[in-house]
């Protein structure tokens, strides 16, 4: 196996590791920074396949998936978590064993789900592709089982970071102006989700998501 497959299978374990932290961690600040990491985990994988497949449009794929999820992002989640004076989300639809069980569930069946997908795949990196469907679907698990807008908001953020991871994996990448076009949703989609943060805060004092069924009385 070269050498850059054994990196971005090294890297890609890591991003399955950092997607299980999230799932568990409840302390806000800690989870942007895992998502910053995740972020960070996700550049250099697409480096490393840069690097292997002597692709140069992907050095422009990491370098905007870097200022985007290791910089921009994180840096405007923390600024709201610090104007809306949240610092733990509390609520949550599962105790924390039973999230980790349910997490481990999800990976069997990412893995047994993704084994056909990988025997097609031609691509020298294909077994990092369970890694990366595991990691959606502890991301969709993620914004099921939370309450707290923020965190959802993370779990969506960490779901997109998890496709970009499968593309690189069975594809090398996605086409560029897909992927500038992604960007561009991602940074709009969070500046719209803070304006309805401190909407939902002003109108409740909490931004626990069952108050949206109130909005409309």
């Amino acid at each position: 196996m070269p050498v850059f497959a054994q990196i971005i299978n090294m890297l890609a374990a890591l991003f399955l590791l950092v997607a299980f932290a999230m799932l568990t961690q409840r302390r806000i600040v800690h989870l942007i920074n895992l998502y910053a990491l995740q972020g960070a985990i996700l550049a250099f994988s697409i480096i490393a396949v840069a690097y292997g497949t002597h692709q140069q449009s992907l050095y422009f794929s990491a370098a905007l998936n870097a200022l985007l999820k290791v910089v921009v992002i994180p840096m405007i989640l923390h600024r709201l978590v610090r104007r809306l004076r949240i610092a733990w989300d509390r609520e949550s639809l599962l105790r924390a064993p039973t999230l980790l069980l349910t997490g481990l569930v999800l990976n069997i069946f990412a893995f047994n789900t993704a084994l056909p997908i990988e025997q097609l795949a031609g691509t020298v990196n294909r077994d990092t592709f369970a890694i990366a469907l595991s990691s959606v679907l502890l991301s969709l698990l993620m914004m099921i089982v939370r309450k707290t807008a923020i965190t959802q908001v993370l779990g969506f953020l960490s779901l997109e970071n998890g496709l970009i991871f499968a593309a690189t994996s069975v594809t090398y990448g996605m086409p560029m102006m897909i992927e500038l076009g992604i960007a561009l949703d991602v940074i709009v989609g969070v500046f719209i989700l803070g304006v309805f943060f401190f909407h939902i805060r002003e109108e409740f004092d909490s931004l626990d998501l069952h108050n949206l069924d109130r909005l409309g009385d």
